[in-house]
């Protein structure tokens, strides 16, 4: 489960487009960022996602990604040419592919390979869709099926393209737009897919073009409103909206931190409460309406000179620092190694959850004791960030490479001191308010599956 907000130029400070994403997947399902260069490809090649391999197009572009360590495609990444997009699993009443087809993170990534527009990326992924259909298993301990959404950006414009099987419909972003695991799509749209009033008509599901609303015809009803979505949905676009023509990479790092309005007024809010994923930042607990957990989150800031991303490569988006990265052929910082699903002390994502899951333990008073220092870390990459870019934008590109990526890997370098000293404190800070029993048996269950003492 996740969520996906998109700030378009006459919503954000400087014009330019801003999307944001949370990747909410299962607490131990590591979550991995990867660079991959500019590459040409010999005539009749093929390229192998993650269950079916289809023909490569002879130039795919350098990507940034970020993704469950075991998928090919990815949660949400950027391109070099500024293509951003994050997607949603969303519930239909049409049948779910369950294998032989190509899962939603795999269409993200073949169409930011191949695309240099948001559109272009929408037009990729509605072709492969009606060629190979979606389908096969996205979960990874336990088997999960599902259709997807997405937001599609660039520095112009940004894009919502919803799916149910191999139906679609897409509307343009006229100011910002979120989206969660529910459809949002109703009576109007920009483009469709052929048919899509006349299915729903020929199953029942409404009476004539007069009495269609997407989202409403095409939902599954029961999972739809488990899984939170709504009041998720609902949240981001009241902090979008009340931000609008202010918004910049820092606003959007704030909402994907957020944990609803009583959080932000009582200091002793803790993510054990509730039974669903209502929260932005998603905590995973127990029960099958809470399973999932903010694995990965990524803020890319869509400007016409350069994209700039912000990752955290780490879970739990309300204990993590925001990194910059830049693609400009230069290789990533170093992250460490590939993480799995168990723990390993050389990961960059493992060695976080040494610190979020001690926060675990007693959020209120363990975030506190980090939370202004990483505030003001962030703040200083920002700073750091925008004086560099400043800086180097007029220079040759082989020197303006060189340093946005020792800039990268600074904070990169700081951003991992800092967690190591967290670690320390955290852990050294008396539980005075532990979780409920069942969020508390919950994680000592992720925790022994992983193989990690906290």
């Amino acid at each position: 489960m996740c969520d996906t907000m998109v700030a378009v130029g006459n919503a954000t400070k400087d014009g330019s487009v801003i999307l944001a994403k949370n990747s909410d997947r299962e607490p131990n399902e590591a979550h991995v960022l990867v660079h991959i260069p500019h590459q040409k490809h010999p005539p009749n090649s093929t390229v192998k996602c993650t269950y079916i391999e289809i023909p490569q197009v002879e130039e795919t572009y350098e990507v940034f990604l970020a993704k469950p360590f075991w998928i090919w495609g990815c949660e949400m990444g950027v391109n070099e040419y500024g293509v951003a997009i994050g997607n949603e699993a969303v519930f239909t009443k049409e049948p779910y592919q369950k294998e032989g087809g190509l899962i939603g993170m795999d269409l993200i990534r073949l169409a930011l390979e191949r695309s240099q527009t948001a559109y272009q990326a929408l037009r990729v992924i509605v072709e492969l869709l009606e060629r190979y259909g979606q389908g096969g298993n996205c979960g990874f301990e336990h088997p999960t099926f599902y259709h997807n959404s997405f937001i599609l950006a660039d520095p112009n414009e940004a894009w919502v393209l919803e799916t149910a099987g191999k139906y679609w419909a897409a509307e343009r972003v006229k100011d910002v737009r979120s989206i969660s695991n529910g459809l949002t799509i109703g009576e109007t749209w920009d483009e469709a897919s052929p048919g899509l009033v006349e299915h729903a008509i020929e199953k029942g599901w409404c009476k004539s073009r007069e009495d269609f609303h997407f989202a409403r015809c095409y939902s599954d009803f029961l999972y739809t409103r488990l899984d939170g979505c709504v009041p998720r949905q609902c949240r981001s676009m009241d902090l979008l909206r009340e931000q609008a023509a202010n918004i910049d990479a820092t606003t959007m790092m704030k909402f994907l931190r957020d944990h609803g309005p009583r959080a932000q007024t009582d200091p002793t809010w803790d993510p054990s409460r509730g039974w669903i994923m209502d929260t932005l930042c998603v905590h995973a607990s127990f029960g099958p309406t809470r399973p999932s957990q903010s694995t990965g989150a990524m803020v890319a800031h869509l400007t016409k000179e350069l994209p700039i991303i912000w990752a955290t490569g780490t879970s739990a988006t309300c204990t993590s620092v925001f990194k910059p990265l830049f693609l400009c052929g230069e290789d990533f910082p170093p992250l460490g190694k590939t993480p799995s699903g168990s723990y390993d002390p050389d990961s960059l994502w493992w060695q976080h959850e040494r610190l979020h899951r001690q926060v675990l333990r007693d959020y209120a008073h363990r975030i506190a004791v980090y939370r202004e220092d990483r505030d003001r870390l962030e703040k200083e990459f920002l700073s750091e960030t925008a004086a560099t870019l400043e800086a180097v934008l007029k220079q040759d590109p082989t020197v303006r490479a060189r340093k946005l990526n020792e800039l990268s890997h600074r904070c990169f370098e700081q951003a991992d001191q800092a967690t190591q000293a967290w670690i320390e404190k955290v852990a050294a800070t008396p539980v005075k308010k532990p979780p409920s029993f069942l969020f508390s048996l919950s994680w000592r269950t992720f925790n022994r599956k992983a193989g990690l003492s906290v």
